[in-house]
């Protein structure tokens, strides 16, 4: 583990999620949140706008807004950021559908039907991971692959619905 002088600036180093553990029939989902921290933690881009450093966040949602929670990596609140999740979810709905669609498949369908789902899939987490990125814009610098790890921090916290 690095020290705190050795923490790359404008980065998350602890990310945590308000959301009930999944329900088994929600499994898929818990295994891809649990890599989405770990890929998070280890390569991500993450700026708050007006503040340097490394950061924790949190992440909520309340009455259809995204909540994060923005702290220096010592736990000192730096900011707090709301974003409506309503350009959102269409495509976390498609998100969930074609999930459940590719689960059914990897059971009895062949190769190149996974694969196109799979494919369909992709695009769509891609499509969200813009919007995210997109509300997110002024308030959050990140990158593209961050912004799609936090979509599918999103998505999981869609669970507690």
């Amino acid at each position: 583990m690095t020290s705190p002088s050795e923490t790359p600036a404008g980065r998350l180093v602890a990310v945590d999620i308000d959301a009930p553990p999944a329900a088994a029939a929600a499994s898929f989902f818990s295994d891809e949140r649990a890599v989405a921290i770990r890929d998070l933690l280890s390569e991500n881009v993450f700026r708050p706008v007006g503040h340097a450093g490394a950061f924790r966040l949190s992440l909520s949602v309340s009455e259809g807004r995204l909540r994060l929670d923005i702290a220096d990596q010592d736990g000192q609140a730096v900011a707090h950021q709301t974003v409506s999740l309503t350009p959102l979810r269409r495509v976390v709905k498609d998100y969930f559908l074609i999930c459940d669609s590719y689960r059914k498949a990897k059971r009895a369908a062949q190769r190149a039907q996974i694969e196109a789902i799979d494919m369909g899939r992709r695009g769509l987490h891609d499509q969200g991971a813009e919007i995210l990125r997109e509300q997110l814009e002024g308030k959050v610098e990140i990158d593209f692959p961050t912004s799609r790890r936090l979509f599918t921090l999103v998505c999981s916290l869609r669970l507690q619905g």
